[in-house]
């Protein structure tokens, strides 16, 4: 059915007029040109299209629009503010924490929901929170180091 659904997108007012049912990150990429967020697997496994909806990590693939009516959404064009790239994004290019880039949206949303959350994690505790976010590349050491060294330096309100 066809609605105008409202919500704010990285942090200004949005609104969309289409079927409600349609999958968020369809939305997001074809509708309102955000080609940050992956399509991966189409079944909210790997993490690619990963946004933050209400400061919680979501699949974008699996989550209709109808349910972001009213909710804050976050995706990897809203993470640098100011022209200043985000401290886990800094830190991403430092530690080479990316090869092909494909998961990097969805792992930096991750792990920024996580440092939100708890902003100074052991490594076991970023191993356990991105363990369900995929890397085909294999940087998973890489990603685990940029995020330990990114909870060291950030600004827990980022």
């Amino acid at each position: 059915m066809k609605s105008l659904i409202r919500f704010s997108l990285n942090g200004r007012p949005t609104s969309v007029e289409t079927d409600d049912s349609r999958m968020l990150l369809a939305v997001l990429r074809n509708d309102l040109g955000l080609t940050g967020t992956k399509y991966g697997c189409g079944e909210g496994i790997c993490g690619a299209c990963t946004v933050i909806v209400d400061g919680k990590a979501q699949r974008s693939c699996k989550t209709p629009l109808k349910n972001v009516m009213g909710k804050e959404i976050r995706t990897i064009e809203g993470l640098a503010k100011d022209g200043q790239l985000h401290p886990l994004q800094t830190a991403f290019i430092k530690f080479g924490a990316f090869q092909c880039g494909y998961c990097t949206s969805g792992m930096l949303l991750t792990a920024q929901v996580l440092l939100s959350e708890t902003p100074k994690p052991s490594r076991e505790m970023i191993v356990n929170h991105m363990e369900h976010n995929l890397c085909r590349c294999g940087a998973h050491q890489r990603i685990v180091e940029a995020i330990e060294s990114a909870s060291r330096t950030m600004d827990t309100s980022s």
